[in-house]
């Protein structure tokens, strides 16, 4: 080795971010494994000079009073003709220079850069991906295996098992795809990076990609609740009292969240206003339904709302959607009565708080895609 091949570390060091320090004891290593192997002493140890690139290989005596292996014992006679300073057990360090030893220590490097570049890059690559867990990607779908569909990423490839899908997508090999990073983890040969299209987090990122006024902060996503394929409900809230949250998210003439229904394939995406009065949220979040009332339970985090009786199939939904995504959305469990089964029910009125006429006393809004 020699300045040249130092330089080429140092290069390596700010183009891969290899630890040049790192290289250079991997590469001590190796030659000290080559040297011994191949000349069968167990008592050296290889230096790499910094400044020139030098490798020297340093066979370790110990000073004795009799040699009995002149490979491992050097008497003190010889010991005090360098320095009279050395004592029995001193270990004496000799510079060799053994035949070929230059290819060893070459052919030795070689194999640990390979190895550092191979390291780093998956390094690399697990530190890239790691750092977008919880994010949106765009990726190309490479290949499509027993359900399982690969999508790659520049030299990276992600994995959106059938269980991450959505029913009803469909894609095909070379359709540039949108998916959200659920997980990354380390692997021998490099990051196994986990996708998903079904994950709330995808429609999350929808938004903060396509909303301004999500991606600067003023408007905020406060809940959100998905059954992938069918509909989204998502909660929003503005720190900006002239900014409409829900305006905001619709865009003009819809376009903002019809570029995101469009991107789940027409999934139906329900915006509605976040409100800190446990009462006046829940009345928002069962929308398109009109909430006549709600008795909430703050201990128990259990509500009941009150609607019409012509109503009750609407706020509860087909299979008990809607109700589903309005609990999930706002973190409260949601019962739906009429008045009247309220009444034949024995409701206990003791354990709720006082009933809000929501529906004379607020006006809510929602947007539906």
């Amino acid at each position: 080795m020699n300045k040249e091949f130092l330089d080429a570390l140092a290069d390596l060091e700010r183009e891969k971010n290899i630890s040049k320090e790192e290289i250079i004891q991997a590469i001590e290593d190796a030659v000290e494994n080559a040297y011994k192997k191949n000349y069968g002493a167990s008592n050296v140890r290889v230096i790499v000079d910094r400044e020139n690139g030098e490798v020297m290989v340093l066979m370790g005596k110990e000073v004795v009073e009799e040699v009995f292996d002149d490979m491992t014992e050097v008497s003190l006679e010889e010991a005090r003709s360098y320095d009279e300073r050395y004592e029995i057990g001193d270990i004496i360090e000799y510079q060799v220079d053994p035949k070929d030893f230059g290819r060893i220590a070459a052919q030795g490097a070689k194999q640990v850069v390979v190895q550092k570049l191979r390291e780093a890059e998956r390094a690399n690559s697990y530190n890239e991906y790691i750092d977008k867990k919880g994010q949106i990607i765009t990726g190309k779908v490479e290949r499509i295996n027993n359900g399982t569909m690969l999508v790659s990423f520049g030299n990276t490839e992600g994995i959106i098992p059938t269980s991450e899908q959505v029913r009803g997508e469909s894609f095909k090999v070379g359709d540039r795809i949108k998916v959200y990073v659920m997980d990354v983890k380390k692997e021998s040969k490099g990051p196994q990076v986990f996708l998903s299209r079904s994950h709330p987090g995808l429609v999350r990122g929808l938004f903060d990609l396509e909303i301004p006024e999500i991606a600067d902060g003023t408007v905020e996503i406060k809940g959100i609740a998905r059954e992938a394929g069918s509909r989204t409900k998502i909660a929003v809230y503005s720190h900006d009292e002239n900014v409409d949250p829900v305006g905001a998210c619709v865009g003009n003439r819809g376009a903002r969240v019809q570029n995101i229904a469009d991107e789940l394939f027409g999934e139906k995406i329900d915006i509605i206003v976040w409100d800190e009065d446990p009462a006046v949220l829940i009345s928002n979040v069962l929308r398109p339904a009109v909430v006549e009332g709600v008795y909430v339970n703050e201990d128990e985090k259990m509500a009941t709302a009150v609607v019409p009786e012509q109503q009750l199939s609407l706020a509860i939904g087909r299979e008990g959607q809607n109700v589903r995504l309005a609990a999930r959305v706002c973190g409260w469990k949601i019962d739906i009565k009429s008045k009247s089964q309220l009444e034949e029910s024995g409701f206990n009125f003791d354990e709720y708080d006082d009933e809000e006429e929501l529906a004379d006393e607020f006006g809510t809004e929602e947007a539906d895609a």
